[in-house]
């Protein structure tokens, strides 16, 4: 069964709670009031019932089928249909979790088509429950609770995120060859949470250009501009979250470049050190292979100081070839 709850309230207060769709739409024809109609995953036939009643427009109950919609606010006449897109962090993945949230409203009704697993339609509907004030103004009411719990759960999507970015500036300096992956799949996620977000400022506009024609509650006016305030807080650090992440994958890849620079520094004075050295053996070998070729016709190899001058140029070349590469810091 995919009714979560269903419910008729007159003047704010829970009168019914019909067992299927039938008796709801018996209830509200007899008793009036305002039908809340919560629906998860619903299949064609439901949602067909639902439709021929209320007069839902085609295209708003096909995307409320296939679900995968971006937010956004489409009206039909007196009916409004509202997708929003729910986020929760999970901090053990690093990645954000989105639900789908389709909700019709219109003279007499709410209808709301969940998608995947989610509480914040449930904490509305207490709510509201438990402030008739507020439930007595209608679809209205119930619709702009809705758009407020979902900007109010995108508050520890944020803080997730922030924790996470400054985690990645302290590992950036560490040399930690794994930060360049965190720092792109941290992107993506930010990437697609500003998805689920940027269209809301056009939305609550959409829905302010229909205050008065509508004659929306004053008080219920009053909520929608909070809900906007804090729409444009959330896009604002969603958009700062992003540049800080461009900025510290280019400071990655300069340290990056850095160290591999001081390593080969380091590399270039290892050969240096390496070849001065065997340049300083190669110079006495080269004498010393001369000498033991034991030609018969060489001019100092019956000298008497023949041996005492190849020692002397064996070790002189070698200290001179030392010398050399000492002041040009070879050595």
């Amino acid at each position: 069964m995919t009714i979560i709850d269903n419910a008729v309230y007159v003047d704010g207060v829970r009168s019914a709670e019909p067992e299927n769709l039938e008796q709801t739409f018996e209830t509200l024809a007899k008793h009036g009031g305002m039908a809340w109609i919560g629906l998860y995953r619903p299949s064609g036939t439901e949602m067909a019932a639902v439709a021929e009643e209320f007069g839902l427009h085609e295209l708003a109950v096909e995307d409320a089928i296939s679900a995968h919609q971006r937010p956004k606010l489409e009206r039909y006449g007196h009916n409004l249909f509202t997708v929003l897109r729910p986020a929760r962090y999970r901090d053990d993945t690093e990645t954000v979790e989105f639900g789908e949230l389709h909700i019709f409203t219109g003279m007499n009704f709410v209808v709301t088509v969940r998608h995947a697993e989610m509480t914040g339609v449930g904490q509305v509907r207490r709510r509201l429950e438990s402030r008739p004030d507020l439930l007595r103004h209608g679809p209205e009411a119930v619709l702009y609770a809705l758009l407020d719990q979902v900007v109010d759960d995108y508050a520890p999507v944020v803080a997730g995120l922030e924790n996470d970015i400054d985690e990645i500036e302290d590992q950036l300096f560490s040399g930690d060859s794994t930060v360049s992956r965190r720092i792109y799949e941290l992107a993506r996620e930010v990437i697609q949470f500003q998805r689920a977000i940027h269209p809301l400022p056009a939305m609550m506009q959409q829905l302010k250009q229909g205050f008065e024609k509508y004659e929306v509650e004053e008080d219920l006016q009053h909520s929608l501009r909070d809900v906007e305030d804090h729409v444009q807080r959330v896009i604002s650090r969603a958009n700062s979250f992003r540049d800080l992440l461009q900025n510290a994958l280019t400071l990655d890849g300069t340290l990056t470049a850095n160290r591999q620079n001081e390593a080969s520094a380091k590399q270039n004075e290892q050969v240096k050190k390496i070849s001065s050295w065997a340049a300083i053996f190669f110079a006495p070998s080269f004498v010393a292979g001369i000498y033991g070729m034991n030609f018969d016709h060489m001019p100092e190899l019956h000298w008497v100081y023949g041996y005492p001058m190849a020692m002397l140029l064996m070790a002189g070349t070698a200290g001179l070839m030392y010398v050399i590469f000492k002041k040009k810091g070879w050595l």
